[in-house]
């Protein structure tokens, strides 16, 4: 049971990691009507759906997730030492945030249209989850979990260990797919997020050719971005007044996510959840404000930094 509990909270720190890098590919499209955009919004409301399947279950096990302590610093590997090599970092939409971080982030096992890649996955790290609540069996218990739409999808409480299969299929085969086919995600007719992010990249629809998996679908055109360049390791040095203002009130604004959702799963329910989802949505505009600030004497724009929050004063 330490185990499941750890490895819960690994998978808190595993999806939470991902949405920074995916909102700002997604702020840096300009037409956010256009077909890009919307497949990019719709994989990070599944991939807040995911963070609140695992904290639920975290919850029935009798632990708390701890998403304040979970913010990832970019850039930096995936925890849990899930796609060792992988550096996800914070940038604009380009063929090499697709590639290197979208793409590398959700690749399953045995990729239909790609040969295989023998790091962990994510679907892996969810299997051994899947196996150990298998034999442990462990009493789950409701009180605290949340409920809520995020998206179109519906967070229940887990209830039994059928729930427990479920959550984490919904988790695998939203992200990579099943093993038969690209477009047989969980209950919707989407492709996962591996092959839309393909798409993304090859610049046309997956489509099945006598048997086949290939990118030989209708176009899907690269969308015209703000060119945000990638953000240091260390932040941006040395900027401009008007720039540190708005990475502080972003920076704010995405503390206060964090510790509403902190107090969401830690006695607070609906209120906090309500508070996290309104503060939310205050981090679109310094972020595209930040997007069209040009970088003195060097390529691109700025663009929000997602620096997580200091730890707590010792008392």
């Amino acid at each position: 049971m330490d185990w499941i509990r750890s490895a819960l909270q690994v998978a808190v720190q595993l999806e939470l990691s991902t949405i920074p890098a995916y909102l700002c590919g997604w702020w840096s499209v300009k037409d956010r009507g256009g077909e890009v955009a919307r497949l990019i919004r719709r994989i990070v409301l599944d991939e807040m759906y995911h963070l609140g399947l695992v904290s639920n279950l975290l919850v029935a096990v009798g632990g708390r997730p701890r998403i304040r302590d979970a913010a990832p610093t970019y850039p930096g590997p995936l925890p849990g030492g899930v796609r060792a090599g992988v550096t996800v970092y914070l940038s604009g939409l380009t063929k090499s945030l697709v590639h290197d971080v979208m793409m590398a982030i959700e690749a399953p096992e045995v990729p239909l249209a790609q040969a295989a890649n023998n790091s962990p996955t994510i679907g892996g790290f969810y299997g051994e989850l899947q196996k150990a609540f298998r034999t442990t069996a462990p009493e789950l218990s409701t009180r605290g979990q949340l409920s809520s739409y995020i998206g179109s999808d519906d967070l229940k409480p887990v209830e039994n260990l059928d729930d427990v299969e479920r959550s984490m299929e919904i988790v695998k085969e939203q992200g990579e797919g099943t093993a038969s086919s690209p477009s047989n995600t969980f209950e919707d007719d989407h492709p996962a997020h591996y092959y839309a992010f393909s798409e993304i990249y090859h610049g046309q629809r997956l489509h099945n050719v006598s048997g086949k998996w290939e990118f030989t679908g209708a176009a899907v055109p690269f969308p015209d971005v703000r060119p945000m360049a990638r953000v240091p390791a260390d932040g941006w040095p040395h900027p401009p007044t008007d720039v540190q203002r708005l990475l502080e009130r972003f920076d704010s604004t995405y503390h206060a996510v964090l510790d509403s959702l902190d107090r969401a799963w830690d006695g607070d329910g609906h209120r906090a959840l309500s508070a996290a989802v309104h503060s939310m949505r205050g981090l679109e505009d310094p972020a595209v404000e930040l997007m069209g600030i040009a970088i003195p004497d060097a390529p691109g724009t700025y663009g929000p930094q997602f620096r997580p929050p200091p730890p707590p004063r010792a008392t």
